[in-house]
């Protein structure tokens, strides 16, 4: 295991002291080569990601440079695309490790928020470009206190309320917030693109989409979602999709002030 080599699990004869160790060694073993797994999947789907955008400005810069073509307007504002496409994913990749990092360190700046007036402020601030995108606003939300990170939350509504702007068919978005049991949950509904059901658990994976080309077109990067679910569960509540037809809800739940 020292030379990054993980075993096949031992055989546990014994149910004493040694049998424990045994155990114990198999499940460290298992967990280990779990990460070291998702390590070289990331780094794997890193590269995928990186690929198309940085091929498309080499092979326009090149063709610039040896006068192959001409260039205008329309073919800067294409490199220009590529570039932020690049950003945006350097950027969530960022988000992504930080959230881990606080994971790990166990830094997450839990305090007592008043939920309702943390959404207002975040539907607020994409209210202007909702009214551009002719995206009518339905906003119901219950009064609550609830424990968790404040800039996480703030992340997590700014991603799903990014995917409506960039995902919408219907021209409308429902956002409510009501207490339920001992959690407040938050749901933001719309109209988009359609969601397959035996797609739905996997929604939330890294760097996964429905339809690859049609989310490439659009700006997806797949971490959005994965970041969500990140910060969420971090701050021991849950991230789902419930779908009907065209229809998804997005939820998730925070902790209620005890």
């Amino acid at each position: 295991m020292a030379q990054g080599e993980m075993p096949n699990p031992l055989s546990i004869r014994v149910h004493d002291e040694i049998g424990l160790l045994t155990a114990d060694f198999n499940q460290l073993s298992q967990k280990l080569k779990l990460v070291e797994d998702l390590r070289k999947k990331m780094l794997s789907d890193i590269s995928h990601e990186l690929r198309t955008p940085l091929t498309n400005i080499n092979g326009y810069l090149e063709a610039l440079s040896t006068g192959v073509i001409p260039g205008n307007k329309e073919l800067f504002d294409s490199i220009h695309e590529e570039s932020i496409r690049i950003t945006r994913l350097v950027e969530q990749l960022h988000q992504l490790n930080v959230w881990q990092g606080k994971k790990i360190s166990n830094e997450n700046k839990m305090n007592v928020l008043s939920i309702e007036k943390l959404i207002d402020s975040c539907v607020d601030h994409f209210s202007l470009e909702f009214k551009n995108r002719g995206v009518i606003i339905d906003l119901k939300t219950e009064a609550a206190k609830v424990v968790g990170d404040e800039d996480g939350l703030k992340q997590v509504l700014h991603n799903l309320l990014t995917n409506v702007l960039q995902y919408d068919e219907g021209g409308w978005v429902e956002i409510t917030g009501k207490q339920k049991e001992s959690n407040y949950q938050v749901i933001v509904k719309n109209l988009g693109q359609p969601i397959p059901e035996e797609h739905e658990s996997l929604i939330f994976e890294r760097f996964y989409r429905v339809d690859s080309s049609r989310s490439r077109d659009s700006g997806g990067s797949g971490l959005g979602l994965s970041l969500v679910k990140e910060i969420i569960e971090q701050q021991g509540g849950k991230a789902g999709l419930r779908s009907k037809g065209n229809e998804h809800s997005f939820w998730f739940t925070v902790p209620l002030e005890k």
